[in-house]
């Protein structure tokens, strides 16, 4: 579905990524770990389009897309979600969802949306950015479930939510899941991404130092050895 070959990227005189292989295949979930400034967001952004690479080359379902303009990755299937949720916030819920669900049935898409997040049904005129942290990710999720991507590259789902609310998160994330899109996820808590995905990728100074099946780790393990820290 995805893959970086050999990808290096930064911003103005610092490089960032250096040489940096990763791959996605369909319908599957790989978590994205590191240390903070490690490169994980830089890696999203380059993935989907936002930051042109250096050096290296980018493929999505077998074609090169090395350096096209973020709507092609779009147009490809491919879906990004920022820290930061990625929502207009001063358009109302509903505008989001509208903005989201052009060419499809808007009727249709409220009510899907009503079902994976009930909050959301009861806000569709309030303003996006008057919402807690939480219906913001709520409503950035939907606007992803409507566009119907084939990839979902995810940075911090869970960041500063409270716990009945990362649940939630994650049960939708499932859902993806069981549609068959492929997840990327950068994630904070770590067993909590190693208990969905299929795959793991560690990076450390912009360079990938561990790749291999998630069942084969757990957290312990990998803030220890890998990050450093005490879990």
């Amino acid at each position: 579905m995805l893959t970086l070959d050999s990808l290096t990227a930064g911003y103005g005189d610092t490089t960032v990524l250096r040489g940096v292989d990763f791959t996605v295949a369909g319908g599957e979930v790989v978590a994205l770990l590191g240390p903070n400034g490690a490169g994980k967001t830089t890696l999203l952004k380059t993935a989907t389009g936002f930051l042109k690479p250096r050096s290296g080359k980018i493929w999505l379902d077998g074609n090169d897309v090395t350096g096209a303009a973020p709507y092609r990755y779009t147009r490809c299937g491919v879906c990004h979600l920022p820290e930061g949720r990625g929502i207009f916030p001063s358009l109302s819920v509903r505008e989001n969802l509208v903005v989201q669900a052009r060419g499809i049935n808007l009727k249709k898409s409220l009510e899907d949306v009503a079902d994976l997040f009930p909050v959301l049904a009861r806000r569709l005129n309030q303003t996006a950015g008057s919402l807690s942290g939480g219906e913001q990710q709520m409503l950035a999720l939907s606007r992803a479930y409507l566009g119907n991507p084939k990839i979902i590259l995810v940075d911090e789902p869970s960041l500063g939510l409270a716990p009945r609310v990362i649940d939630q998160i994650y049960e939708v994330l499932a859902r993806f899941v069981s549609r068959r899109v492929s997840l990327v996820i950068v994630e904070q808590y770590v067993q909590r991404v190693l208990d969905m995905a299929n795959r793991v990728y560690i990076l450390s100074s912009g360079q990938v130092i561990h790749s291999g099946a998630a069942d084969e780790l757990d957290a312990d393990m990998i803030y220890q050895r890998y990050l450093g820290v005490e879990s």
